[in-house]
């Protein structure tokens, strides 16, 4: 059997990741490859692909919306796709099973039939600057980043994003916040190979699929962008800066805790930060950072959880705490 994964991500890192033997695939198909390679198999264009020689497609992509339309221009069948991202949908994209069922073990076959819904819209995000792509990935964090914004009037400060990856959550913030510098940390290559160590090695070669030009080209506004490549927080330099939203989306316990360490005493009354993956069990340095750094200050953060995939923590800054 022909199998193929449309995506060079962190959903197709997380296939090989959770047990689908990476032997069955015959390559990972992506229109923009930044490699030629991922997890030792060949990247192909989708283009590259004739439609007899497949007989599954798993799209591990959030844009499933143009993965669908693109395989149309090329004459794939579209019951050779199996959308493994139903995150933005009240409907299920797949239709028919048939062909996942002769190729795949019955074991995935029942992830892939209980996709994620999202709730209808809101009226007020009618005059939202917000994409429709922009909320393939995570509906609910994308959509509670946007509320949290409409309450920023009063609160000075600039915007900042900590662990940009390609620059999808980044770009939300931008739209939302054009007004606003907006600081991105990232090494754009990865991450750092001593505290990521040895295990997930498809999701850590995932995140290697980025780089700061490919970013800044996601941007709605630009010119409001300042990067600072590098490891944190040596990428810092002699910046002095106040926020009044920041994102903490580094996934390891030691980044996150040197990011809550900088940016907190940094946040202006009234702020926000948005501790991404504080309840994925796959990712519990996380929670630990936090747990960490409260310790150090000897008080309980006032925050609010998300109900979004990998459970955000909002953590809120108000006017009584002092931290040194």
């Amino acid at each position: 059997m022909k199998l193929y994964v449309w995506g060079t991500g962190c959903g197709a890192g997380d296939l090989a990741d959770h047990g689908l033997e990476i032997s069955q695939v015959c390559a990972f198909l992506d229109s923009a490859p930044l490699s030629d390679r991922f997890l030792g198999c060949p990247v192909l264009r989708p283009e590259e692909v004739e439609n007899e020689e497949i007989d599954l497609i798993l799209v591990a992509s959030r844009h499933a919306d143009a993965i669908a339309q693109k395989a149309e221009e090329l004459g794939i069948d579209r019951e050779k796709l199996v959308f493994l991202k139903n995150n933005w949908a009240l409907t299920d994209r797949n239709r028919d099973y048939t062909a996942a069922e002769s190729v795949l073990d019955p074991r995935y076959l029942d992830g892939v039939r209980a996709p994620h819904h999202a709730v209808r819209d809101p009226l007020w995000t009618e005059a939202s600057p917000l994409a429709p792509r922009d909320l393939e990935n995570d509906y609910v964090r994308v959509r509670s980043l946007e509320v949290l914004c409409r309450g920023l009037d009063e609160v000075p400060g600039a915007a900042a994003e900590l662990g940009v990856y390609c620059g999808g959550f980044a770009g939300c913030i931008n739209a939302l916040l054009p007004e606003r510098t907006l600081y991105l940390f990232d090494t754009f290559a990865g991450f750092d190979e001593a505290e990521a160590g040895g295990d997930n090695a498809g999701f850590v070669q995932a995140h290697r699929n980025t780089g700061a030009d490919r970013v800044l080209r996601c941007m709605p506004h630009p010119e409001k962008i300042i990067v600072r490549q590098g490891l944190f927080p040596a990428s810092l330099g002699r910046l002095e800066e106040r926020f009044a939203l920041v994102s903490l989306d580094v996934d390891l316990e030691e980044s996150t805790l040197a990011g809550l360490r900088w940016f907190y005493p940094r946040l202006n009354p009234g702020g926000y930060i948005l501790l991404h993956d504080f309840h994925s069990p796959r990712l519990p340095g996380v929670k630990r950072a936090l747990r960490r750094y409260e310790a150090e200050l000897g008080v309980r953060l006032p925050a609010v959880p998300l109900c979004d995939i990998n459970g955000t923590l909002v953590l809120c800054r108000n006017l009584e705490l002092n931290t040194k």
